[in-house]
């Protein structure tokens, strides 16, 4: 019952700790003591380093630890056309946490052009032996936090030509990406999973926007990105709550989304937060169809300690009472550095709670 191609039983969810020399190197070019391209060739050897780990622990899916970026969504947004950084009097606040005071704004027409990822996806390529995995933002990303206020009427009056250039502009990425050789793309779709907190909601709703019909704008903007993609290519939504320092924005069960993120949108795979009881129970999980995969993420990376193999067994057996064990793989909830802070996990426990992960599939469905 092991699969042959992605997402594969045992997998992952794509960023990984900054390893010290990359974290030494940005602060140096940030007091303007080294070149970029100095910074590069630090990160070209954590990234080279990072993949050979991953593939020796026994990954098939290999990314590069999103080790280029600062946040998991800011950097690759800033670098599409028409989009660029503001200045924000506070950070978007998370539990005991907040970001760093600044925020993606339209500033002119979205596209997609000469996007540096392009080249991160190539270096990841020609380095992986195993199959490379790119992590990109859900096309929300550039929505659900401000809304309007980061979408000015002096360049899109009408939402409704905001939101078409927005599929187009992901369309030409993910298409970019496919012609890259790219076979393995996921989306991080942080936002639908917010739409199940019901404070959140009341966000949205404050702002004169109703939480049901962006549910369904945001299914038909990841529908527009995989128009026209390759057979053979795996597009994967990965689900979160928030992943900043080991900590979250979001609460509340899938069940208010699970008939629009199961049969509405067009992924192949999901990755999904069950880690604790924020995330609910796995009831929604009944409304999977046949031919799609739940990656289940009831391995936390936001704390070092190994859970029991035990528990994970259960809970993998919790799960297949509403869907067939056959279309269910094992990950841990998020990744472990949304952000270039990382969580509160050490490199020694994020490799030995991939290694767990492994172990357990090669457990439950066999050794690949």
């Amino acid at each position: 019952m092991q699969r042959s191609k992605p997402p594969f039983r045992a997998d992952h969810v794509g960023s990984l700790l900054r390893p010290q020399p990359v974290k030494a190197a940005r602060a140096r070019l940030e007091a303007k003591e080294i070149s970029a391209a100095e910074l590069k060739a630090v990160e070209d050897r954590a990234v080279e380093q990072l993949i050979r780990k991953q593939e020796e622990i026994g990954l098939q899916a290999i990314t590069d630890g999103e080790c280029r970026r600062a946040f998991w969504h800011y950097d690759f947004l800033v670098g599409l056309d028409g989009v660029d950084f503001r200045q924000l009097d506070s950070g978007w606040a998370f539990k005991g946490a907040t970001l760093k005071p600044i925020q993606p704004t339209v500033v002119g027409k979205l596209g997609f052009s000469n996007h540096p990822f392009l080249e991160h996806f190539r270096f990841l390529k020609q380095h992986a032996r195993q199959t490379p995995k790119m992590t990109i933002p859900s096309p929300s990303a550039l929505h659900f936090r401000n809304g309007r206020q980061s979408i000015p009427e002096s360049v899109y009056p009408r939402m409704e030509d905001f939101f078409a250039d927005l599929g187009k502009t992901y369309s030409k990425a993910v298409r970019a990406f496919a012609d890259e050789g790219c076979r393995y793309l996921q989306l991080d779709e942080v936002f639908i999973a917010y739409l199940c907190d019901p404070e959140q909601r009341k966000v949205l709703s404050s702002r004169g926007e109703d939480p049901e019909q962006i549910l369904r704008v945001y299914a038909d903007l990841i529908n527009a990105s995989m128009e026209g993609i390759p057979s053979d290519m795996t597009i994967s939504m990965h689900l979160c709550r928030g992943n900043f320092k080991s900590t979250f924005v979001a609460s509340g069960g899938y069940e208010p989304v699970a008939d629009v993120l199961f049969n509405q949108t067009n992924v192949h795979a999901y990755f999904m937060e069950f880690d604790s009881d924020r995330s609910g129970g796995f009831e929604p999980l009944r409304f999977v169809p046949k031919g799609k995969l739940v990656v289940l993420g009831v391995v936390t990376s936001k704390t070092g300690e190994l859970e029991p193999k035990d528990a994970i067994k259960r809970r993998i057996e919790e799960a297949s009472e509403y869907v067939p064990l056959d279309q269910l793989c094992l990950s841990t909830q998020c990744g472990f550095a949304s952000t270039e802070e990382g969580n509160a996990v050490t490199e020694e426990q994020q490799w030995a709670k991939l290694r767990m992960v492994i172990d357990i599939a090669e457990e439950v469905w066999g050794k690949q």
